[in-house]
């Protein structure tokens, strides 16, 4: 019987969590989609809730969610306040190593190519946050793909 208790309570428990996390996913695309009206900008939505704008395609070579790339970023909150940015010659990581809204977003990108990236919560820090970023944060970064290594 405990055992019985104890699926049943797990299986209630996955409900809520995804009903929760639905719920969060509607209220980012929401607050995206009120940002980008509010600021005339039209972006495209990929199936996963990222909208991402591009300025400038590049003409260099892409990358795909494996690749080692150098990006220079700015990151902020639709309410503008910046949160973290690198200098203008960029960072390097690999985009298996970072937020998928990244390993996402970036590859939407060709060398030289820039943008920005409207990232739901779910595909950032999520519910829990990290330093400086609260918990359910919607995030928005400026992008310039620098190089594929």
């Amino acid at each position: 019987m405990k055992l019985i208790s104890f699926i049943l309570l797990s299986l209630l428990f996955l409900g809520c969590s995804k009903k929760r996390a639905a719920e969060q996913a509607k209220m980012d695309d929401e607050l995206i989609q009120t940002y980008l009206s509010t600021h005339q900008i039209t972006a495209s939505k990929l199936a996963s809730g990222l909208y991402y704008r591009v300025e400038n395609q590049g003409s260099g070579v892409g990358c795909n969610s494996n690749s080692t790339v150098r990006v220079a970023y700015k990151g902020y909150f639709t309410s503008g306040e910046v949160f973290d940015q690198s200098d203008n010659t960029g960072i390097t990581f690999n985009l298996q190593q970072v937020i998928s809204g990244w390993t996402e977003g970036i590859p939407q990108f060709k060398v030289g190519g820039n943008g920005q990236l409207f990232i739901p919560s779910a595909m950032a820090y999520g519910k829990n946050g990290t330093q400086g970023i609260p918990p359910n944060s919607v995030l928005i970064f400026d992008i310039t793909l620098k190089e594929v290594l």
